[in-house]
């Protein structure tokens, strides 16, 4: 089995708040992250399939277009925009990058083709946070 990560990028504003919570309890669990005026990412996306690599080619998929897959069902729908209020994907959910990794996941494991599959979804809000997410 050979996995292959690519790497895309984009950027990303939202707030944590929970809209059953007062202002304090959701300033006390979320911090600035509930700032009522948004704050924004620089999200580093990595897509990682799995396989065995094709004879002819040596590759699992080429990564063009696995490219053009990630930035037609993920990137499009959420570079430069909030998260809260213009991903439909996410309407109705908490825009943790945990329920991110999972939206993005959902959106883009219907396109790869059946030769690999979807192994792992990491993405990095932070230098320092990250979430992986197996489809599990």
């Amino acid at each position: 089995m050979v996995y292959l990560t690519r790497l895309e990028h984009f950027n990303a504003a939202h707030k944590l708040f929970n809209p059953n919570w007062s202002k304090e309890k959701n300033e006390e669990v979320f911090g600035l992250c509930a700032n009522e005026n948004w704050h924004g990412h620089n999200f580093d996306l990595f897509v990682t399939i799995k396989g065995t690599p094709d004879p002819d080619t040596g590759f699992l998929m080429d990564v063009k277009q696995l490219s053009k897959l990630i930035q037609t069902y993920v990137i499009k729908k959420l570079d430069h925009k909030n998260l809260n209020l213009d991903v439909d994907f996410l309407k109705g959910k908490m825009c943790s990058t945990e329920n991110l990794a999972m939206g993005i996941w959902k959106e883009l494991a219907p396109h790869i083709p059946p030769v690999v599959q979807l192994h792992c979804i990491k993405l990095y809000e932070t230098p320092r946070i990250y979430v992986e997410y197996f489809g599990e």
